[in-house]
Order: C-alpha cells, then structure tokens, then sequence
C-alpha cells in the first residue's frame, strides 16, 4: 500500500458513490482511515438516481478491501447535530482527524434565476452551502484538537468560477463556498489547517450520467445515451474529452490532503480539460 497520507482519517460526506466514494478509495489506498457519511436518498428535481444504503455499505466494503478502518452513518448535512454527532463517533472509533472532504452536494434542473422557485432555491443554498459549513464547523474542533493540523478540501464546481444558465442556485452555491474556504483559510492558517477547493468539469457519475440528462442536451432523440452526450459535454473543453472520471478529482483531493501540498492553501484547483479557458 502506498502512504501519501498513511495513518490519517479522513471524514467525507456524500460518500455513498460517485465522487465521494472514489474519494474515500482513493485516500484509503494511500493509507488513510475513513469516516463516511451520506444521506442515502433522493431529491426532488435531481436527475439522478437516489443513493441508497446499499450503496454507502458498498463504500464501505471497497475500503475494508483495502485493509482500512471505515466507519459508516447516514447523515442529512443540513443537520448540524446529527453530523457533529456522527463525526465524533467516527472520531472516537478511529482515534483522531487529519482531512476534511466537504463533497455532499446536489444538481437540480433549474430555469431562470428570477423564475426559480423559492423551494428549489433554498434545498440546493442550504445543502451546497450550508452544508459545507456545517461539515467543516464539525471536523475543525477535532483538527485544532489534535494539534497536527489538517487538511479541508471543498467541492466547488467550474460553476463555482464562472455562470451557466438556468442553474442560478447551483451556481451561486458554489460560488459562495469558495467565499467560506478563503475565509476558513485565512481562521485557521495559525493552526496549520489548510483549505482548499476543487473544480470539477463534467465527471462520469450518476449526477451526469443519467436518462434526464440525456434528454434534456440531446431533446432531439428519441432515445439518447451517453454516446450523444459526449459531443455536447466535450464542447465546454479544450482537452478532447467529454469528462473526467471520479478518480480524476479524487486525485486532486489526495494531493491537496497530503504533505505533498503541506504550504497550499486558499486554492481553487480547477480539474476541468480546460474549461475555464473557455
């Protein structure tokens, strides 16, 4: 096993699948206990497929596998004291905390900002912002704690460095969190704790791929797959690739978590085939 961040524990919510699962993999490969939340189930408006129990339970085996430590809970991240309840279970299990990964997040479809309706708008704030927040108001009393430091990586999006249409509250959402990590840098910097964000382009995750996503890029078929989205997903690049895989951002996420990066802080790191070039 390699040991970028061996025996360090890592707290990581939206972990059932997708980019939070491959996150809690990929740090496990490199050493690292993991504490992993989700809130195993669906949204209204969502295009993807609701997370299921069975799914976090699969997380969970992939990184026993890895002869790692994993302790598991379902957890809503607008519920600050069942988080904070779940993360000191965790804590106490596996004995300290080193990385925060504030993933959990949704994507709704949307229409125009001033069309939106307030529900649609306060669900996305409050789990994309606002669970951010409470994730991080969490974990950083254990890292100051521990007096080691720590790492907080934060999902933002390349919607979080620029404006798409007629996904107003996402947008704003991740826009407003790369606002919370230059703040919680700038708080914590005298701890050592560093903070940073990610920037995903399109990945290959049941968020992207999905029968409403298709039909909404591609309303002109009858029956569109992922072949006819790739076209329209590799125009928002420079790169020629439609998207990137989970592990691409999982990738990022372990540097950003490893001594490697042990002086960056403050970062939005852009994992985008070139997207914000565009």
């Amino acid at each position: 096993m390699a040991s970028r961040v061996d025996g360090k524990v890592a707290f990581i919510t939206g972990a059932a699948r997708g980019q939070g699962r491959s996150h809690a993999v990929r740090l496990a490969q490199e050493g690292a206990d993991i504490i992993a939340v989700d809130i195993c189930r669906g949204f209204d408006g969502s295009p993807a497929p609701a997370a299921t129990p069975e799914d976090l339970a699969e997380t969970a085996d992939l990184v026993k596998n890895l002869d790692r430590r994993i302790v598991t809970a379902q957890v809503d991240v607008r519920d600050y004291a069942a988080l904070k309840a779940a993360l000191h279970a965790g804590v106490e299990e596996l004995g300290r905390l080193d990385i925060i990964v504030a993933n959990a997040g949704i994507g709704t479809t949307g229409v125009t900002a001033h069309k939106m309706s307030e529900s649609s708008w306060d669900e996305t704030i409050d789990i994309n912002l606002g669970g951010v927040w409470k994730t991080v108001k969490a974990g950083v009393p254990h890292l100051v704690a521990g007096g080691r430091g720590g790492s907080i990586i934060i999902t933002s999006s390349v919607g979080g460095l620029k404006a798409y249409p007629q996904v107003g509250h996402y947008v704003t959402a991740k826009h407003g969190v790369v606002g919370l990590m230059r703040t919680f840098a700038v708080e914590l910097g005298a701890q050592n704790v560093r903070v940073n964000t990610v920037h995903p382009t399109h990945v290959c995750s049941p968020l992207l791929m999905n029968e409403p996503t298709y039909r909404l890029f591609r309303p002109d078929l009858d029956n569109p797959g992922p072949d006819d989205l790739a076209p329209i997903c590799q125009s928002f690049h420079h790169l020629p690739i439609p998207w990137v895989d989970p592990v691409d951002i999982s990738n990022a996420v372990l540097f950003l978590a490893s001594d490697e990066a042990r002086f960056i802080t403050g970062v939005t790191l852009p994992v985008d085939a070139g997207s914000m070039l565009k």
